[in-house]
């Protein structure tokens, strides 16, 4: 069967992130430049092959000097590494509509594996004739495994930021013709 490509429809996509501050609440965030492609054997998700960047450029958490906290070398290094990225390979069943989807995530130049869930939203032909499909794909990594210990605890020993980044990615793709 020949392979098919898809390619992500950002107008209809969003990449968030969250973190726990001081303890009490999570700081959200995004980034507004991605992309993603993905290349399936004809129409079967599951064997779904992702290639994902983000533009760290591009992060925002609706607070200028923080998102330019963020690109410095306490956070992602934006000088030295511009793109954090994502490729995984396959789903792995869980349930009806629920998969894991199994890859490696680099940023700061540091790759690790993860495992993302992901929630297949289903196929549907817009008004245009195109095949479209769409994913909410949720995971969580430890900032630290990626080089990130900025702010973890402060001067007077309380936790600055949890360790823990919660991700969440609504995407849309639309089948390449």
């Amino acid at each position: 069967m020949a392979n098919t490509n898809w390619v992500m429809d950002p107008t209809h996509s969003e990449v968030l992130f969250k973190v726990r501050h001081l303890m009490v609440s999570n700081v959200s965030g995004q980034f507004k430049k991605f992309d993603a492609n993905v290349e399936t054997t004809g129409d079967d998700v599951t064997t779904a092959k992702v290639k994902f960047t983000a533009d760290v450029d591009s992060i925002s958490t609706n607070n200028e000097q923080r998102d330019a906290h963020l690109k410095n070398g306490d956070f992602f290094d934006q000088p030295s590494h511009p793109q954090l990225t994502f490729e995984g390979s396959g789903l792995e069943k869980v349930s009806d509509d629920n998969y894991k989807m199994h890859g490696t995530l680099t940023m700061r130049g540091t790759a690790k594996p993860v495992t993302m869930n992901v929630e297949y939203g289903g196929m549907a032909q817009d008004p245009w004739g195109n095949t479209r499909v769409g994913f909410t794909i949720t995971g969580k990594i430890n900032r630290k495994d990626f080089g990130v210990s900025f702010g973890a605890i402060s001067e007077t020993g309380q936790i600055m930021l949890g360790e823990e980044v919660s991700i969440t990615a609504n995407a849309e793709f639309i089948k390449a013709k």
